[in-house]
């Protein structure tokens, strides 16, 4: 039960004449998800950390506060008696409020007051170290599907990297949280985990997600994972090193590839088309990479005829797939095809889900399917890196999973889809009639191609000038060919209002590279 420090009639109630300092000193952010009462504890926490409150320092009492700032007294109160509770101030009865003696942090004494400092001295400088000669296995220059900075501000963002407002299940997902830090329910998610997983929602992935793919398995061979590309980081430093083969779609998954890239492995590239990989093309490898639901750009589809073939040669070659089930749910019409997994009876399709992609990239959960005795090795290993992911949000989601909400999420996601893949079909056709694309079955993109002029690399650079962002295609590639004429239009992280100004906006981009190259275009439709 809450203690009641602060008595209002207790608080001095003067004139303050420094009013106009406490409305600076307290000014609230424009956080408007957050109670008024919130947003002030933390600008008076903030000043007290910050040192521009110091121990035993008097604020204004809970009226003055209150007019200085234009807020109802009681709000001040609250937050008042709230940083009581917690140890930044204290009530005196009949004084006021203080900032409490031990509330400020320690401040770090300078440096000339350190007696273990080496002293500087003319041509003594202390040399940093040489990062660049130290960093053995530098990321820094790996094509990757990288943003601009701002780049929420951009009105057309043809881009993958954000939650959409108009999609996202608020109000669902914040009762599964709500419900996970219920007392009942904190034994268990608080235990320290160390290698397993929270149960129900390695239950809720074995018994609701799973055999929706054809896919059944144990619990020993299901391991949960910071979202895929936590997976592909695993399985590279567990699988891979400089003489492993491993085949790759060409174009593809930019993320996997520079995952796998960290322990060099000798890549393979292997041809797309209409029917997704070309099996057929495939030279000797010991791994191969494929995204066989909706291939990762193009959207394409791996035929059932293909799948087959490819696990046969899987077994008289002897090698391993990695099936990475992109967008697996994300179906607009039809029967979904079986997953890679679930044609599997050798146990060498090592499976890859994610949790996360269709709420919001930033939830970050995933999974890997396989033998228990990898899974076992790979439990160990993300030990290492990461002992395990967030056990509070995989308690969340496995509620989320329980009570249906991920199902309805799914189908108002794919109702949604097909209507913004209906507008951007008309805007391109409209406004871009030389531009080739095929419609997907599923997913959350199009894969487009400009005349053979065009570089897509180019086009981006003069589309964010029109405040359109697009995902230029020689990032999917591990050979990008120049000029290279496609690109990809996510349809995830724009409205669907906006897409056809989006479009136009882009039309506008490429007539102007056009002029710059010398092409002759007709002129773009307004």
């Amino acid at each position: 039960m809450r203690t009641h420090f602060l008595d209002p009639s207790a608080m001095p109630a003067t004139d303050d004449p420094n009013r106009p300092l406490w409305a600076r000193l307290f000014r609230l952010p424009e956080q408007p998800g957050l109670p008024i009462q919130v947003r002030l504890r933390a600008v008076i926490v903030q000043a007290i950390l910050d040192g521009r409150l110091g121990a035993g320092t008097p604020l204004p009492s809970s009226r003055d506060l209150a007019q200085a700032l234009s807020l109802s007294r009681n709000t001040v109160t609250a937050a008042y008696e709230q940083l009581v509770e917690e140890g930044f101030l204290e009530a005196r009865p009949r004084r006021g409020v203080f900032v409490a003696a031990d509330a400020s942090p320690l401040q770090a004494a300078p440096a000339e007051a350190n007696p273990f400092a080496p002293e500087a001295t003319a041509g003594n400088t202390p040399r940093p170290p040489d990062w660049r000669a130290r960093v053995l296995r530098s990321q820094r220059d790996r094509p990757t599907l990288a943003k601009p900075e701002r780049w929420h501000d951009y009105p057309y963002q043809f881009v993958y990297g954000t939650y959409d407002p108009e999609l996202f299940p608020t109000d669902d997902f914040r009762e599964c949280c709500l419900r996970s830090l219920a007392r009942v329910q904190l034994p268990h998610w608080t235990p320290d985990f160390e290698q397993v997983d929270v149960d129900d929602l390695v239950t809720q992935i074995r018994q609701r997600l799973l055999p929706k793919r054809g896919v059944y398995a144990l619990a020993d061979e299901i391991l949960i994972t910071v979202g895929s590309q936590h997976a592909f980081y695993l399985l590279a430093e567990a699988l891979f090193d400089a003489r492993t083969r491993v085949g790759f779609e060409e174009p593809g998954h930019p993320h996997a590839r520079n995952s796998f890239r960290v322990r060099d492995p000798r890549f393979v590239n292997i041809a797309v088309d209409d029917d997704g990989l070309v099996v057929d093309a495939m030279p000797q490898v010991d791994y191969v990479f494929v995204t066989p639901s909706h291939q990762s750009p193009t959207t394409r589809t791996l035929s059932l005829e293909r799948r087959q073939w490819l696990l046969r040669k899987a077994e008289l070659q002897d090698f391993v797939i990695v099936e990475d089930d992109y967008e697996a749910e994300n179906l607009y019409a039809g029967m979904p095809m079986p997953a890679l997994k679930s044609l599997d009876t050798g146990g060498r399709v090592i499976y890859i889900g994610s949790l996360s992609k269709s709420l919001s990239p930033a939830l970050r959960l995933g999974y890997i399917v396989a033998s228990r005795e990898l899974i076992a090795e790979l439990r160990v290993l993300r030990h290492a890196m990461v002992r395990h992911p967030s056990a509070f949000l995989q308690h969340a989601y496995a509620l989320f999973l329980s009570l249906g909400h991920h199902e309805s999420h799914a189908r108002r996601v794919n109702q949604i889809m097909q209507e913004r893949l209906a507008r951007v079909a008309q805007a391109l056709r409209q406004y871009l009639p030389d531009f080739r694309f095929t419609p997907p079955q599923g997913g959350a993109s199009v894969w487009v191609e400009g005349p053979d002029w065009l570089d897509s690399a180019e086009l981006a650079d003069v589309a964010r000038g029109h405040g359109v962002l697009i995902e230029a295609g020689r990032v999917f590639y591990d050979q990008p060919p120049y000029p290279c004429p496609q690109f990809r239009l996510r349809l995830s992280s724009i409205s669907g209002a906006q897409i056809e100004a989006g479009v136009r906006a882009l039309a506008l981009a490429v007539h102007e590279l056009a002029a710059a190259r010398g092409v002759r275009r007709a002129a773009p439709v307004h």
